[in-house]
């Protein structure tokens, strides 16, 4: 039946086989599918695109009898090529368009593979019209439909669903192992589809995390204006990552595209508790504690708001891991990372943050400080010019 959008659902694990001809391209393909149903670990309907099924005919001439008739192999080649098929042979012009002459057979005469028999090729010999099935042998075989190509390469696609708890990773994985164990290092892997997709992804995935980081961290110097500041507070972002990564672990989710963004989001979420008491550190400093005091007093008032604020960053991912309906899966899973992301860091946070404070930037200055210290010279400069102008010249006219 006609389809009305679209060209159907592929599957998601597509493995692309590449090679030289297609027979051998046949071989590496049964032998692969034979090592994938040993141990089969969660691949459901797998296919290819590479089926044997299309009825097709085979003629083979008998060169040595067509040779003692005086019937070269040309002669035979094209006698089938203008019966069963079309030739043009050539041009001619009327009212100054040019059209070509195509020789080709009645349409009544290509219907079964019977009808070779009343085909006949004329001896160069002796000019005889002789029967065209005396020279040649007909067969049958079951050959592709399609011969498909991939980045200008002959190849043969695999694909297969996945079976629930089976990530597409561990699918590719899987497969690609199977295939570098079984076939000659003369093979070629590539992806197609969903497949290709999570390759591309998967590999940017480290570059953006990073680039998020550097990205914060940047920013933070920038406002702290301190490099040890900002790396206090960046240090809660693995603590969330690995936290996430429990909490998909423990759920059954996978490390897709969604919960990959997930991820990102937690830089700027985990970030935040850091942000708070080591800003309040350096309140305090700037307002004269001392080191030690200003760290323990910053952690002991900062609980409250950092657990709030953690609480409801938490909360407002739960209706993302209860929802339902259509594209669900992709909810649940960005819910249950920033979920446990930030319950991870929430907690962290109050004891690693305050440790590493005090290891890195027992030796930094509060911010303000650079400008404190201008503020105080400029002003001790200003009151030796008011005392120098006091003693060069008379108290009244210093005084104006």
């Amino acid at each position: 039946m006609r389809q009305g959008l679209g060209g159907g659902i592929n599957k998601p694990l597509q493995f692309v086989i590449g090679g030289g001809t297609y027979e051998e391209l046949a071989e590496w393909r049964d032998t692969l599918l034979a090592a994938i149903d040993e141990d089969n670990p969660g691949l459901t309907g797998i296919d290819n695109d590479y089926e044997e099924t299309k009825p097709q005919l085979a003629i083979d001439i008998d060169r040595d009898r067509a040779g003692d008739l005086g019937i070269s192999i040309n002669n035979i080649g094209r006698t089938l090529e203008t019966i069963l098929g079309s030739r043009s042979v050539t041009t001619f012009i009327d009212g100054g368009e040019e059209y070509n002459v195509v020789v080709e057979g009645r349409t009544g005469d290509q219907r079964t593979p019977a009808d070779i028999n009343g085909i006949y090729v004329r001896s160069d010999r002796t000019g005889e019209l002789i029967p065209l099935a005396n020279l040649v042998e007909i067969q049958e075989y079951a050959g592709p439909s399609t011969l498909n190509r991939y980045n200008r390469v002959r190849a043969i696609t695999i694909e297969a669903n996945l079976e629930d708890g089976y990530s597409l990773g561990e699918a590719l994985a899987y497969i690609e192992g199977k295939a570098r164990d079984v076939l000659p290092e003369t093979a070629v892997f590539d992806y197609k589809g969903q497949s290709r997709d999570f390759q591309e992804t998967g590999g940017s995935l480290i570059f953006v995390f990073a680039l998020g980081v550097l990205v914060v961290f940047l920013v933070l110097a920038a406002q702290f204006e301190s490099f040890i500041h900002p790396m206090v507070i960046i240090l809660t972002v693995p603590l969330a990552v690995a936290g996430a990564l429990l909490g998909l672990n423990l759920t059954g989710g996978s490390l897709n595209l969604y919960t990959q963004i997930g991820l990102i989001m937690l830089v700027g979420l985990a970030a935040k508790n850091g942000i708070l008491i080591v800003e309040f550190v350096n309140q305090l400093r700037e307002e004269g504690w001392e080191f030690q005091e200003a760290l323990l007093e910053a952690s002991v008032i900062r609980l409250r708001p950092i657990i709030m604020t953690g609480i409801t960053t938490a909360m407002g991912a739960v209706p993302l891991m209860l929802s339902f309906g259509a594209g669900a899966e992709t909810r649940q899973a960005m819910g249950v990372v920033v979920f446990s992301g930030v319950i991870a860091a929430t907690f962290c946070t109050l004891f690693i943050v305050p440790v590493a404070y005090q290891i890195l930037a027992r030796g930094t200055k509060s911010r303000g400080w650079v400008e404190a210290k201008l503020n105080r010279e400029l002003e001790q400069l200003e009151g030796g010019k008011v005392s120098k102008l006091y003693d060069e010249q008379p108290p009244q006219r210093a005084a104006e």
